[in-house]
């Protein structure tokens, strides 16, 4: 059984991983309302990732026998100035959750929830990349402030963010979504 201050950190988490999904729609629909389909499609995809962190949550308490409570989440911020600010929010948010994750795997070692500590693990590892890959991203659209298609072209290049399904990641509730 987890321990009881994991339960309500993770249910928390749960929380921050939807409004984290919220925000990567609203900036995935100002990108594509302004013709910039591969930035719209990155941030649809993310969207969708934190959608199924949290659902990896979801699973995790209700595989142990605990209660969920899905929080509200924040209302997103809507309208940016320019190509750059959506995914300079995106870093910070990615920092900020990663720091959340990392204050998790903490909370499990010191309560002694080993099967805790070694769900988050996952996480860990994955905020990581997502800490890359939104610095990688960041250090293009800042170089293509004054032309956006050349972060097009970036993205259509490279396929950022599209690495395939994780045979390791944790099972998420409702399945693959």
């Amino acid at each position: 059984m987890p321990a009881a201050a994991f339960v309500d950190k993770l249910n928390d988490q749960i929380g921050y991983e939807f409004a984290a999904s919220q925000q990567y729609v609203a900036v995935a629909v100002h990108y594509d309302a302004q013709t910039l389909p591969r930035l719209a499609a990155f941030f649809y995809r993310q969207a969708v990732e934190e959608r199924n962190h949290a659902l990896m949550m979801v699973r995790y308490l209700i595989d142990s026998g605990e209660s969920v409570a899905i929080p509200a989440a924040e209302a997103p911020k809507n309208g940016f100035s320019d190509i750059v600010e959506p995914v300079r929010l995106a870093l910070e948010q990615e920092r900020r959750v990663g720091e959340q994750i990392t204050a998790l795997a903490r909370l499990a070692r010191e309560e002694d929830d080993y099967a805790s500590e070694q769900f988050i693990q996952w996480f860990i590892k994955e905020q990581v990349e997502e800490v890359s890959s939104m610095s990688g991203l960041l250090n293009v659209v800042e170089r293509a402030r004054e032309d956006p298609m050349r972060a097009e072209d970036y993205l259509a290049r490279e396929m950022l963010g599209d690495a395939g399904d994780d045979p390791t990641a944790p099972p998420a509730a409702g399945g693959a979504l």
